[in-house]
């Protein structure tokens, strides 16, 4: 049972800690997530205790188990933390030359091109902001997203519900053919078999792969693979040696410009199908912050995605494209 205390007993820095070791059930994983030492982190949640004159773990096991008195505990600390992480950011917002801390996350599609001009877009906006970009999957940019290790994310949109962050939806990016130039075949026939070249495919892991594997189930296709890769561009660089064909998608087929010239992108036989991005960020992130990322980055997809690909593949128009 909690005693009654001195709110000033109470750190911020305490109760950020106690709720990560809550969530995460290792002192150690916190420790080296936060940059703290282990004794540091120890050292906060034993201060805690005795500030609180109540148990709010199960010190003799491992991994670390909240108590009963530590679980009401922990239900009350989610809710003011949110409101109070909330506020913090909304109090920043009025000014964007006082932000001082963003941990955006994208999925590697956007590495060679946009995140490089975003970052120096953002740099010049927000001087006083320390900036953190990391590149992963788009379900390890969900994940850290939802474990409070990321700000704002880039990534294919979740398939299931997303309560816990806000959801805009950034772009449309059909999946494509590419096969090597001048095979001779029709798209239906190279997916069908009937060019004796064998599919190089995503690895299974990968949402991306996921999405392309339920729909050729669903067109009852099974055709012959010889090669997994998680790499597009070596894909791309195995299709343009004349290995095999792959699907992708024209955003991930804009970054292997080096191979463009020795395959063909084809829209895909029968019922077409896409994956959507989407900007995801945490509900407590300031509005100010996320809007100015969303009308960066959608800028400088369309001026140097997008147009570009229409302006050459000009089938691309109804599917490839912003949406607003």
């Amino acid at each position: 049972m909690l005693q009654q205390t001195d709110i000033r007993d109470l750190s911020l820095k305490g109760l950020e800690l106690f709720q990560l070791c809550a969530h995460r059930g290792s002192l150690q994983a916190v420790a080296t997530e936060t940059g703290l030492s282990a004794s540091t982190v120890s050292h906060h949640l034993r201060s805690l205790e005795e500030a609180l004159r109540a148990d709010l773990f199960d010190h003799s096991r491992r991994p670390l188990i909240l108590t009963p008195t530590g679980k009401i505990f922990l239900r009350n600390i989610d809710n003011a933390l949110h409101e109070l992480r909330k506020a913090r950011a909304e109090a920043a917002a009025g000014n964007m030359s006082e932000a001082r801390y963003l941990r955006l996350g994208t999925i590697e599609d956007f590495d060679s091109d946009i995140i490089p001009s975003l970052a120096v877009s953002l740099f010049g906006t927000m001087p006083n902001c320390d900036f953190l970009y990391h590149t992963d999957s788009s379900h390890m940019i969900v994940q850290m997203l939802r474990n409070r290790q990321l700000d704002i994310g880039i990534a294919a949109s979740p398939t299931e519900r997303t309560r816990d962050f806000i959801d805009r939806p950034l772009m449309r990016d059909p999946f494509v053919l590419v096969v090597p130039k001048n095979t001779g075949r029709t798209p239906k026939e190279i997916v069908g078999g009937g060019a004796n070249l064998p599919f190089l495919r995503f690895s299974g892991n990968l949402f991306i792969a996921r999405q392309i594997e339920a729909q050729l189930r669903r067109m009852e296709i099974s055709p012959p693979h010889r090669f997994e890769c998680g790499n597009n561009q070596t894909l791309l660089a195995m299709v343009a040696a004349g290995t095999g064909w792959t699907i992708t998608t024209p955003l991930l087929f804009s970054r292997a410009r080096r191979f463009q010239s020795d395959v063909e992108m084809h829209r895909f036989p029968g019922k077409g199908f896409a994956r959507t991005l989407a900007i995801l960020a945490n509900a407590d992130c300031s509005r100010s912050v996320l809007d100015l990322v969303d009308t960066a980055i959608r800028t400088l997809i369309q001026d140097a995605v997008v147009e570009p690909l229409h302006g050459s593949n000009p089938w691309l128009k109804e599917d490839f494209k912003i949406i607003e």
